[in-house]
């Protein structure tokens, strides 16, 4: 099928790009890679009066270190370059950890940060690994930027809390802590399918190798990324243990995931899989954790 008709336009800086999102607002979508979006199209699943293409955009394809502590990614660059960054792969491991997960390498050649972010699909990777991380997106309209928190970004099914005003610009990615570590685990029919279900997870220890923070946030168990809070709480101040790890994997799998039945899987296949990938995540974290 063909796409039905829309406005195209490919602005060359990002004001021009601003102006054209005010003008047209909830009219226009945003084509940055293009590998969800062209396809919705031809499908007429989206259809769009006006698109605007941010590919000669360069200003927004950037991975950098303004200082110690974050990482500031370009909404625009390619998923390919993050997969490839050595700072990426040092600095905030579990986001390198989950590139590969994401499509095939000719999908993440194409795609970019700022596409599948905003796209907000609950089986896509990066917004699991964001809110995880603790990251944080700047938007940007004609009146200006501001920052938005992951937990406030992601509001259900391919919906987030950007404006029709607004282009998301730029992500910001806490680096790991020393101690801390890290797991990503999903799991899918074939590789590079859509995940049945996945999950991120950051554990840091003390010297004592007792965990004084952790994080455990679940892919496509929810219309959204989804932290499991209570379970992660229950891990805090405590020696991991294979005991503790099966009750923190029970009370996640059964009470705080909410699985949707698709053609794939049934909800009790995915409380069980969400169960096993706890289990083997935090042992993979917890050891990653003590050697670090």
């Amino acid at each position: 099928m063909k796409p039905a008709s829309f406005k195209y336009y490919a602005p060359e800086s990002l004001e021009e790009a601003l102006v054209l999102k005010a003008q047209y607002g909830d009219e226009a979508r945003i084509l940055a890679g293009g590998q969800s979006l062209i396809p919705a199209m031809n499908f007429r699943i989206m259809q769009p009066t006006v698109l605007l293409d941010l590919n000669l955009l360069a200003e927004l394809s950037y991975t950098s270190s303004k200082d110690s502590a974050v990482l500031h990614i370009g909404a625009m660059t390619r998923l390919s370059e993050v997969e490839d960054d050595p700072l990426i792969a040092d600095r905030v491991a579990l986001l390198h950890e989950s590139l590969p997960y994401i499509a095939h390498p000719q999908i993440r050649n194409r795609g970019t940060v700022g596409g599948n972010i905003a796209h907000a699909d609950p089986a896509a990777e990066l917004p699991v690994i964001a809110l995880a991380t603790d990251s944080r997106f700047r938007v940007q309209s004609t009146n200006g930027s501001r920052w938005i928190n992951s937990d406030d970004f992601f509001r259900g099914y391919f919906e987030t809390a950007i404006e029709p005003n607004e282009i998301l610009v730029e992500l910001e990615v806490p680096f790991h802590v020393t101690n801390t570590g890290w797991a990503f685990l999903e799991v899918s029919r074939r590789s590079g399918d859509y995940a049945m279900a996945g999950i991120a997870v950051l554990i840091t220890l003390d010297r004592d190798y007792i965990c004084r923070q952790a994080r455990l946030v679940y892919l496509n168990l929810s219309d959204a990324p989804l932290e499991a809070k209570q379970s992660a709480d229950m891990l805090v101040g405590e020696t991991l243990s294979d005991e503790l790890i099966e009750q923190v994997a029970n009370k996640a799998s059964e009470e705080e995931i909410m699985p949707m039945e698709s053609l794939h899987a049934t909800v009790n296949y995915q409380r069980h899989l969400a169960c096993i990938l706890t289990k083997r995540a935090l042992e993979l974290a917890y050891g990653r954790a003590k050697e670090t």
